[in-house]
């Protein structure tokens, strides 16, 4: 496995690559666990090579978030991607990546005015730049992404067909523990009790999956989220939302031809999490 820590290092790997062999991106910020892992054998399985960036990316923290304390575990994360049978691994310093203040951005118009665009504002402006550079410099075939940040694969895709990028992003299952939660780098963020608690979201989603057919409009649906959050002391919602999964639309009923899928978002301690889940 090759290591690369510049731009033109990598790109001179790049060009030795046989145009008949397809590569396989899995972007990451580091602070790898299975979720990750999962994504990295399903990019390893359907190309002959694969990559795996690793990029704390500052544009995309908003002020107060935790740039500064988001894990970094470079060494620990080679030695897994290794043992996955990646190829290269890309992890760039910020200034290798900004070499000056960023100058660009992106208006997305309406698909981040609403979930984790709403309340953390100019986020999605940071991925999209992120992605679009990595996409440029590494020029894969394929990008494999987890649909835990569902609303940022949506994003992505629609920025793959509306700047006609010649890359597949591949949409990924969530991957959770054996209690449900979501796999996330930032749970280790999370105390005993703090860990127990952020069973909220998972707990609340898949009781509104299994009962999907007493409530009568979304309007029900959240206001049973909100009586279930009481039973969270430690939770503090940020947003709930069900909205078509093809488009993240309004949706008119709560029935399975409105391809309804939840999404919440909750403070656990100081911890933010997300999640969602197609109600049917």
């Amino acid at each position: 496995m090759e290591i690369f820590h510049n731009i033109q290092s990598f790109q001179e790997a790049r060009k030795r690559l046989r145009n008949d062999k397809k590569l396989g991106l899995v972007p990451t910020m580091g602070a790898l666990h299975a979720g990750h892992a999962s994504l990295v054998k399903q990019a390893v399985a359907n190309n002959e090579v694969t990559a795996v960036s690793i990029f704390v990316n500052p544009t995309q923290f908003g002020a107060g978030e935790d740039l500064d304390k988001y894990p970094r575990t470079l060494a620990q994360d080679c030695a897994l991607l290794e043992s996955l049978g990646v190829d290269w691994v890309f992890a760039p310093t910020a200034k290798e990546i900004y070499p000056e203040e960023t100058q660009i951005l992106f208006a997305l118009k309406d698909l981040d005015k609403k979930l984790c665009g709403a309340t953390r504002p100019g986020h999605f402006n940071g991925v999209i730049q992120v992605v679009s550079i990595l996409f440029h410099i590494i020029r894969p075939d394929r990008a494999y992404f987890g649909l835990k940040d569902y609303q940022q694969f949506q994003i992505i895709r629609q920025m793959v067909n509306e700047l006609h990028f010649q890359v597949e992003p591949v949409p990924c299952p969530i991957v959770r523990e054996s209690d449900g939660l979501a796999l996330s780098s930032r749970n280790v963020y999370l105390s005993g009790p703090e860990r127990e608690q952020a069973l909220f979201l998972y707990n609340t989603l898949s009781t509104i999956k299994r009962k999907i057919e007493d409530f009568q409009t979304a309007s029900d649906v959240k206001d049973f989220v909100h009586h279930t959050l009481a039973q969270y002391p430690l939770a503090k919602l940020d947003y709930f939302e069900i909205l078509n999964d093809k488009n993240l639309g309004e949706v008119d009923s709560l029935t399975a031809a409105s391809n309804p899928r939840a999404f919440v978002a909750a403070f656990v301690g100081k911890t933010r999490l997300i999640d969602n889940m197609a109600l049917y």
